[in-house]
């Protein structure tokens, strides 16, 4: 194997900073300044983008260009590397934590609502119980966690730290991101450098409160422990040490299995690939990996599979329809175009600077070769399911940790290797100095360049869409006054799901969003709103009540995501208002809460 450790800097025998912890302290400042004097009362279209105080994008530069200036400089510690790249994740991934006095993303409330459950009723429940949310009991690894985790810190429910979660598992990452890159370079700065491009690269959002970012960890763990354990050199040092490490991904393997569906499937086509190379052509880990996978699908989640199945099996190889992202899911509005345009260009950016490695750096296009398989095994995936519309993000979530080491190789200087300096010194005396130094002056400002481009897009990216994700105060009173008082069996009708606490109570009063039924029923209710969804809401038996909901989140979704104006909600809510069948429970700045009056045994 080649040494890549001779990497040479851009500027050798020059330090750019004498004390590389000077733009660090003056990153944090900036950033501790900005979110003092942001305000997020009042989000527009972009997100965070509009909200935060100009110091915060001033501090991302100052980190940035302190991050290159260090790592680039062999002579610097890598704990100064690794000091930045947690200024890297403290900025970008707490700021929403400290800027938002309540939890982000509807998705995430959903999943605490699940750790309720499982803490209210004491054991996993059947389909038969809790109607589609069995499906969350059927995967309940990530919530039996999180349960054990609410009990053993003596919080309420998990809303007390899920805030601060997409932090907690971009450091799960970091341990294996390291020893994974580590096993193909010791060199410092292609290891640090692509472990900054992948956190700016992962916007996609897995990394919220939920089984996806723990799986996701634990996957990478398990890709870790395979490329530094079971290579064909690892085996031959050491057998009886094999067995201790078949049973360490074993559990890996297992806990990845019990907590989410897909996950599973990537990692099969990730040690599938790694079959391919010759040092990595160990069917343990596949083996052990399509055993528990099966064992569980044919047991616990037989009962969702059996009923999905169809589906699954329609959509296996219809690729196109695998990467649309359908109604009610195309970015509407200057703003929500153009933060959805920019993590596109961040993701394509990163992807043909991945390509740009791969043919540059004929050295890592060989030793690194595994990672190539990791980072293009996924694709498949496009032909294999929809996955709900978000197949696309995921396959580019699985990328990563290839693609990133790529990109991070095809932005730093050409890797020179000890045997071709020796062939040069021997047929010229010494190393050929390439001409042009107008031409690599400029070429030196490029890389430096590109990744400050890559860590401020990160921003609209990640947080474009906090318009939709952030629920204010009022919003959370509102919807908490509405399950604190609806009886047994009620109904909540509401536009769509996006809400805080919208699956709070699930296992005894049901919901219903219009916005997922046919548009000709939604068409309906535009028309005649009242008349329509007293119709939807009749039935209601007491002394359960039915409720119609309508808060800014679901607003904000509404529009920002093509499904119906301000104008069309505010006239849904103008009809009901105005309606003698319904009676206004309680209204905030944040939404209205509205209850079908009942005559008679039944709502009419």
């Amino acid at each position: 194997m080649t040494d890549l450790s001779d990497l040479s800097p851009v500027r050798p025998g020059r330090s750019a900073l004498a004390w590389p912890g000077l733009p660090l302290l003056a990153a944090l400042a900036l950033w501790v300044y900005a979110v003092r004097h942001t305000d997020v009362s009042r989000l527009d279209d972009y997100g965070l983008v509009t909200a935060l105080h100009p110091t915060f994008w001033a501090g991302l530069v100052v980190l940035t260009a302190g991050f290159w200036c260090t790592v680039r400089d062999p002579r610097r510690p890598g704990a100064w590397a690794a000091a930045y790249v947690l200024g890297l994740l403290v900025m970008e991934r707490a700021t929403q934590a400290v800027l938002y006095p309540t939890p982000l993303y509807a998705w995430a409330w959903k999943h605490d609502a699940v750790i309720d459950h499982l803490l209210t009723a004491g054991g996993l429940q059947t389909a038969d119980q809790v109607g589609d949310m069995a499906v969350y009991d059927q995967w309940p690894g990530f919530f039996a966690a999180q349960a054990a985790l609410v009990r053993l810190l003596g919080v309420e429910s998990s809303a007390m730290f899920m805030a601060w979660w997409p932090l907690v598992s971009s450091l799960m990452l970091l341990l294996p991101l390291l020893l994974i890159y580590r096993t193909f370079t010791e060199d410092r700065r292609l290891i640090w450098t692509a472990v900054w491009l992948f956190y700016v690269a992962n916007w996609v959002g897995q990394d919220y409160f939920s089984p996806q970012s723990v799986a996701y960890a634990l996957h990478v763990a398990v890709l870790a422990v395979v490329l530094r354990r079971f290579g064909r050199t690892a085996v031959r040092r050491g057998r009886p040490r094999q067995a201790v490490w078949t049973v360490v991904i074993t559990l890996l393997i297992t806990a990845i299995v019990i907590s989410h569906q897909l996950t599973p499937g990537m990692l099969v086509v990730c040690l599938v690939a790694l079959c391919l190379s010759r040092r990595y052509r160990d069917w343990v880990p596949v083996v052990t990996t399509v055993v528990i996978f099966l064992a569980w699908c044919l047991t616990a989640a037989l009962p969702f599979l059996s009923a999905a199945m169809p589906d699954m099996i329609r959509s296996v190889g219809d690729v196109g329809a695998n990467v649309e992202t359908g109604y009610g899911a195309t970015p509407t509005g200057t703003g929500a175009i153009a933060t959805s345009w920019a993590a596109r260009l961040l993701s394509g950016s990163v992807l043909l600077l991945a390509a740009a490695g791969v043919l540059r750096q004929r050295v890592l296009r060989h030793r690194a070769r595994p990672l190539l398989l990791i980072a293009a095994a996924p694709l498949p995936m496009f032909a294999a399911s929809s996955y709900g519309s978000e197949m696309i993000f995921r396959v580019l979530l699985f990328m990563l940790p290839g693609a990133a080491f790529f990109a991070a190789a095809a932005i730093l200087p050409k890797v020179r290797t000890l045997a071709a300096d020796a062939a040069a010194r021997a047929g010229a005396g010494r190393p050929a100095v390439p001409a042009g130094n107008g031409l690599r002056r400029f070429a030196a400002w490029v890389p430096p360049a590109a990744l400050l481009a890559g860590t401020l897009a990160f921003v609209p990216a990640y947080s474009g869409k906090d318009r939709i994700n952030y629920f204010p105060p009022q919003e959370v009173a509102l919807v908490r006054q509405l399950f604190d008082q609806a009886p047994e069996g009620s109904l909540v009708v509401a536009a769509n799901r996006n809400y805080p606490l919208a699956y709070d109570s699930y296992w005894s009063v049901d919901h219903y969003w219009f916005l997922d039924d046919a548009r000709s029923h939604v068409d309906r209710i535009v028309r005649d709103p009242a008349a329509t969804l007293a119709t939807d809401m009749a039935g209601v038996d007491r002394p359960a009540r039915a409720y119609f909901l309508l808060t800014q989140g679901q607003l904000a979704n509404s529009e920002m995501n093509g499904q119906l104006t301000r104008e069309q909600l505010d006239r849904i809510q103008d009809s009901v208002a105005a309606s003698p069948r319904f009676q206004l429970v309680a209204e905030n700045g944040a939404g209205w809460l509205y209850v079908l009056k009942q005559t008679g045994g039944a709502e009419r």
